[in-house]
């Protein structure tokens, strides 16, 4: 008799749960809707900067026209001095007429040296004010802040006469000591921003190491804080590479004149021989330089004010 073999019934493949993906967050309240504010700002915002393009636009066309193309058809691309072969004619008249080349020698020595004396200066009076326990550093940090709101206009006439005493008042060194001096205030302002967010733990490590006060800072603070550091130095040298007023006031001779202080002088005689082509070209030389260098680092320029902003 034949022996009968039971099988089990073949199992069902148990299906496997399937994973949901996660659930998306919830907008913010009223995002959804545009309301009037928001677009009111992005109107404004746009407008601003439809502006500011077409005035960049209007500058750069105008800088290649003659004085009749610049009054008859401001907005139109520039044609006669192209058809004429010479379409920089009028950016050589100025960088000549006007010695914006030895002016421009001495705004990039004057400017970077300032900006980064400003820097070396400012960074360990804003890490003593934030890191060290001074007794009195928050008043000594609002007192360094009071500087920020006194215009420097009210100070000009009283500075040129103690600079004139002791014989700083017509050259480059004087005036790269007032750029230091007007300098400092908003530049230990800003980095004392930037060292109140960094971590205590490095610096704490550090001081269970042994490290001195100056050791930590050269060797672990400045690292931390180079973003702070580019940053300031970057906005110094778009700030002083533009300022003009101190630079008539202190500087009366032509080899020691910066590029504002040259494009004032021209501008009498450009408007007295109708060289306005000429003259707008010259304006375009000294704006161009800081625009292009805020173009390239603008992302490093508002990454570094955020960072500054943490605390």
């Amino acid at each position: 008799m034949s022996a009968v073999v039971l099988t089990a019934p073949p199992r069902e493949p148990v299906a496997k749960p399937v994973r949901r993906p996660p659930r998306k967050p919830k907008p913010a309240p009223g995002s959804r809707r545009l309301s009037p504010l928001k677009v009111l700002g992005t109107v404004v915002v746009w407008a601003f900067t439809a502006f500011n393009l077409f005035v960049l636009y209007w500058l750069l066309s105008s800088s290649f026209k003659t004085p009749v193309e610049i009054f008859t058809q401001p907005f139109q691309l520039p044609r006669q001095w192209f058809v004429a072969g010479d379409p920089f004619r009028n950016y050589v008249y100025a960088w000549n007429q006007a010695g914006l080349g030895s002016a421009f020698v001495n705004t990039v020595l004057l400017v970077g040296a300032a900006a980064i004396v400003t820097v070396v200066v400012s960074a360990p009076a804003a890490y003593a004010l934030t890191r060290l326990g001074v007794r009195g550093a928050s008043g000594m940090t609002g007192f360094v802040a009071i500087g920020m709101g006194v215009p420097f206009q009210t100070v000009i006439i009283p500075l040129f006469v103690n600079m004139a005493k002791i014989g700083l008042a017509n050259n480059l060194f004087g005036l790269f000591l007032i750029y230091v001096a007007l300098s400092l205030p908003f530049t230990v302002f800003l980095l004392t921003g930037f060292f109140r967010s960094l971590p205590d733990e490095m610096e704490e490590a550090a001081a269970i190491d042994g490290a001195s006060p100056l050791r930590t800072f050269v060797s672990i603070m400045l690292p931390l804080a180079r973003g702070g550091l580019i940053t300031a130095l970057i906005l110094n040298l778009i700030g002083l590479w533009n300022e003009t007023l101190l630079a008539i006031v202190f500087l009366q001779e032509n080899a020691d004149f910066t590029l504002s202080r040259a494009l004032f002088t021209f501008y009498g005689a450009a408007s007295y021989q109708s060289e306005y082509g000429g003259l707008i070209a010259g304006v375009a030389i000294v704006v161009l330089p800081m625009l292009v260098l805020y173009v390239v680092l603008a992302r490093r320029i508002i990454t570094g004010l955020t960072l500054g902003a943490g605390k």
